[in-house]
């Protein structure tokens, strides 16, 4: 990808975007600057430069930013912005759409339906990259191979490294292929320094300005539903920008993060009842509600959670949501604990 723009003006307009917002760029987010700006510049072997910048540490190291601020940092080019949740369902329903599954008789198939979801796009966002379905082992690696072919320039964030996802030791074999790939054919950058920068905060937007209320268990309420692609789904109240829900609506159905980013579009404004410890839910429940939180943030949604734990009491708790806990974790920092509660309702 040529942007018309150097590495240098490409590194240049990231730093002064992080003056202008206060940060002072740490050795490692730095370096990453000057992989990112490489990534996109005209200078040097086309054939020498990588595929793509992998951006992976703890949660909380600036990688999202880095990459929204690279996006920022070329305006020329067609760019696409995905996070990782959103974009497998959409491949997920463009392969459906195909009729086709993907067996490697099917390669061209699937790759049509890739290509059907990146659309034009020069360059390729995945915000929050990870595999924990092997199921999706082989469907990822043929949608790594096929953005390599295209020559589209991809950055990935992650709080694995290439080694580390699928960690399940059971199935890990799956994706092997797809991490020799992004080893190979990718610009690996650490970002692991100490620091969270999400704790301590000033921004109060977006999910950052939403509430952890400590509260008893609301009463039974009447409830209503919500239909998402012919599904119809339980929910406490919805309307006027704003859903109601309790966690077992939400995390103990059978529900996807197709509902929940349904939902984060039609509804910027969520109360969450009844959060219970994490530690008393089974698997699934955990893993929806790390998607939802996901979700949330990545949409911006401000969101209330009542529960009767307090918000580091829950946080605890969420050492059992598996490998996803750390970000969990960070992004459940970002809200205002309060305690008690007469209304639980979100301020408009």
């Amino acid at each position: 990808m040529r942007t018309g723009q150097t590495d240098r003006a490409i590194e240049a307009a990231i730093a002064a975007e992080a003056r202008s917002a206060g940060i002072v760029l740490d050795d490692a987010q730095s370096v990453a600057a000057s992989r990112l700006a490489r990534l996109a510049g005209p200078i040097g072997d086309p054939d020498e430069r990588p595929v793509g910048v992998y951006l992976h540490g703890p949660a909380g190291r600036g990688k999202t930013w880095l990459a929204d601020a690279f996006l920022r940092a070329v305006p020329d080019a067609r760019t696409r912005r995905v996070h990782f949740h959103g974009f497998l369902e959409e491949l997920h329903r463009a392969i459906f759409a195909r009729r086709i599954d993907a067996a490697p008789a099917q390669v061209d198939a699937v790759a049509g339906a890739i290509d059907d979801t990146i659309g034009d796009a020069e360059v390729l966002v995945f915000d929050e990259f990870h595999v924990h379905d092997p199921g999706d082992a082989r469907l990822l690696t043929l949608l790594l191979q096929r953005v390599a072919d295209r020559g589209i320039a991809v950055v990935a964030t992650s709080n694995y490294a290439p080694a580390q996802l699928l960690p399940n030791p059971i199935w890990h074999h799956l994706f092997e292929p797809g991490i020799a790939l992004i080893e190979e054919r990718f610009d690996i950058v650490p970002l692991e320094g100490p620091r969270d920068y999400r704790e301590g905060g000033v921004a109060r937007d977006g999910f950052a300005a939403g509430r952890w209320i400590v509260a008893d268990a609301a009463p039974g309420e009447p409830t209503t539903r919500l239909e998402v692609r012919g599904r119809e789904f339980e929910v406490v109240a919805a309307g006027d920008g704003e859903l109601t829900i309790t966690f077992a609506q939400l995390c103990e159905a059978p529900t996807s993060a197709i509902e929940y980013l349904d939902w984060a579009t039609r509804y910027p404004r969520w109360t969450v009842r009844d959060v219970p410890s994490l530690a008393a839910v089974p698997p699934p429940a955990r893993q929806r509600f790390v998607n939802a939180i996901d979700v949330l943030v990545d949409r911006g949604v401000r969101a209330a959670f009542t529960s009767a734990l307090t918000l580091e009491a829950f946080i605890a708790s969420a050492h059992d949501a598996g490998p996803d806990a750390p970000r969990l974790t960070s992004r459940l920092r970002l809200l205002r604990a309060e305690r008690p509660l007469a209304d639980a309702r979100v301020a408009g």
